[in-house]
């Protein structure tokens, strides 16, 4: 029998960290949920609920927003914990936590009241990252809006960037003012989704398929829609899905389209699907296969209170 021989030269240098996979910028708040004559609250906030989804499903994240030094900013801090959310030092600012009082309707859907400012300044992505998110809030008010902006047109040439403008009407600018901040952000952006409630607020009048074209136009790689129980619309550069709704007992439907996002930002990643879309393609079996993942995230959330987003187990991924 022969011995193995010594190495030679210098023993390898220990790797350091892994890059995180997504890095998501955007507001964090807490969801005082009104239900009849019960009042809960919740850690919430568009962008924090693509990071706390991406992350529950596996993926290491980085999460940017502005939290204030008071006993909601812990809550989100705790919460983000969960799942092994880092949140970016410089997150932290001297204004209270943003509050969103959500009122739910006899039709099960969230009305929302919004208490938020977004100025986070100059901002940059972790080296290496694969993703960058944003959307909501983030993305159209402002001073925030130009720096989230910034960032997005620099992240594109080396990361996938996507993006939920999630409007809401009533903290963010004017309709014209709001199409031209969310257009512009499409513009650098590989992924976009939106709901129905988005696309009529935006673009009155226009057909579902129509508003996904027009981002198509803008240069997404792939546009999606969701639209409750019509299910959605999932289209790429070269093909259409009409994709139907999943049967589901709705609790609510908070954090539904944030959980039907990080569904299908986890699936593009997971399958090393991100390289195809930076370079402007992706085959109809992928596309159905990452979809089809987004609908049972969005199904699992509906099914129980508040934004609880599925576990890997959940999707069987």
């Amino acid at each position: 029998m022969s011995s193995a021989s010594a190495p030679s030269g210098p023993a390898p240098a220990p790797s350091g960290p892994a890059a995180p996979a997504a890095f998501v910028v955007g507001e964090a708040l807490v969801d005082i949920v009104v239900d009849g004559a019960s009042t809960v609250e919740h850690p919430g906030g568009s962008p924090m609920n693509v990071a706390y989804g991406l992350a529950r499903l596996g993926l290491p994240t980085v999460f940017r927003t502005q939290l204030g030094r008071d006993d909601r900013g812990e809550a989100i801090v705790a919460h983000l914990d969960e799942t092994g959310v880092v949140l970016d030092e410089a997150s932290f600012v001297d204004e209270p936590t943003s509050t969103a009082v959500a009122t739910i309707q006899a039709d099960r859907h969230a009305e929302y009241d919004f208490s938020i400012a977004w100025a986070p300044g100059a901002l940059s992505a972790p080296a290496g990252v694969r993703l960058v998110h944003t959307g909501s809030i983030a993305s159209a008010l402002a001073p925030g809006a130009d720096d989230v902006r910034r960032l997005l047109e620099t992240a594109s040439a080396t990361a996938l960037v996507s993006f939920d403008p999630n409007v809401r009407p009533g903290v963010t600018p004017s309709r014209p003012d709001v199409v031209a901040a969310v257009e512009a952000i499409a513009r650098v952006s590989h992924v976009v989704k939106l709901s129905d409630e988005d696309a009529a607020w935006l673009y009155p009048g226009v057909e579902p398929a129509a508003v996904l074209e027009r981002f198509l136009s803008l240069g997404a790689v792939l546009a999606a829609m969701t639209r409750g129980g019509d299910g959605a619309l999932v289209f790429s550069q070269s093909d259409r899905l009409d994709l139907p709704s999943l049967p589901v007992s709705v609790v609510d439907t908070i954090g539904a389209g944030d959980a039907f996002m990080s569904g299908l930002l986890s699936a593009i990643l997971l399958r090393g699907l991100d390289s195809s879309l930076r370079a402007g393609s992706l085959a109809r079996a992928d596309l159905e296969a990452v979809a089809d993942v987004a609908l049972r995230s969005a199904r699992v959330t509906v099914s129980r209170a508040g934004a609880n987003p599925p576990m890997p187990a959940e999707l069987a991924l």
